[in-house]
């Protein structure tokens, strides 16, 4: 198969690439990638055969060409929820209540081993502290040394390292549940069959209120405090076990280490891998940042350290 004869398509923040190959009527998707091939193609169509088991929309596999570096799959088309929804806002409510629906599904999802093309067996990992925390520190390898210079910057360095871990340590909700880490809407697909996950090899055990904070304080779709609580509060109404303000206080903190972990790979995929596209999302997802931190005691620490150094024309850029 030779990739240069194919449609190439916008790809994403991975190591893979996206072809449609056209047969008569039909399509279908190529997904190559040399770097990291085992999350990104063999881990990827495993949790897709997982969701797709569980009655969820996930692109089956149509043929393995794993040695030759790609693996051929179902086609859902071009139009993502986010594409939909910036031409036509009216709907927005609509599909997040749809979503949620969706979420509350993936939450019940409760196989932790899953069989891969490869006859191998696949653990889908917890998302331990550990592995947060580290993420959130992406923010300091990557953007910190970019504005803060000088005698202070470990010091600093270390205090924002500190506040990190003491917020994971905060997190209420112990259970792990099925997350597929990257819940937004740009990972979302319009089909005739309903919704389409996408993007879905990253997928961990860890906690409930992680895909909530994706999807409501996304980085790509722009909304008003006043739609992300209304959003908030639908997913409290299918969710009646919960306590509020248990699962608000988890929330708030994922959320905002979420956002922080965002701005260092976008740094990253400027600096390593010369993808410069994402910094234009850097400002959105500070602003995202300071809706959760400002007029919130948790946060008071980490909001004097950012406002000491990250001031506003920074966080503009």
């Amino acid at each position: 198969m030779k990739l240069n004869n194919l449609k190439k398509l916008s790809g994403d923040a991975s190591f893979r690439s996206f072809y449609r190959k056209k047969n008569n009527k039909q399509t279908s998707i190529l997904v190559f990638c040399k770097k990291q091939k085992k999350s990104n193609l063999i881990n990827y169509e495993a949790i897709n055969n997982l969701l797709n088991k569980k009655k969820l929309l996930a692109p089956k596999m149509i043929e393995n060409n794993y040695y030759k570096n790609y693996i051929e799959i179902q086609d859902f088309g071009n139009q993502t929820v986010l594409q939909l929804l910036k031409k036509n806002k009216k709907k927005r409510l609509f599909y997040y209540k749809k979503i949620i629906l969706l979420l509350n599904k993936i939450q019940k999802i409760k196989t932790k081993k899953v069989k891969t093309f490869k006859n191998t067996e696949y653990r889908i990992p917890n998302y331990s502290k550990a592995k947060l925390f580290n993420e959130a520190n992406l923010f300091l390898k990557w953007y910190f040394p970019k504005y803060v210079k000088g005698r202070t910057k470990n010091s600093e360095k270390k205090k924002i390292s500190k506040i990190f871990k003491d917020l994971l340590n905060r997190l209420i909700y112990k259970k792990k549940i099925f997350i597929h880490r990257d819940f937004h809407i740009s990972n979302m697909m319009i089909t005739k069959q309903g919704l389409g996950l996408i993007d879905s090899q990253d997928a961990v055990f860890g906690n409930i209120a992680y895909d909530l904070a994706s999807l409501i304080d996304d980085v790509r779709f722009k909304t008003d405090k006043k739609f992300k609580d209304k959003i908030f509060n639908q997913f409290i109404k299918k969710n009646k076990s919960l306590d509020r303000n248990k699962f608000q206080n988890d929330f708030e903190i994922l959320s905002v280490l979420r956002n922080f972990k965002i701005i260092g790979i976008f740094s990253r995929l400027s600096k390593r891998d010369k993808k410069h596209r994402y910094l234009k999302l850097i400002p959105y997802a500070w602003k995202l940042i300071e809706g959760r931190i400002n007029n919130n005691i948790k946060f008071n620490h980490l909001k004097n350290i950012v406002d000491k150094n990250f001031p506003k024309k920074i966080r503009k850029k």
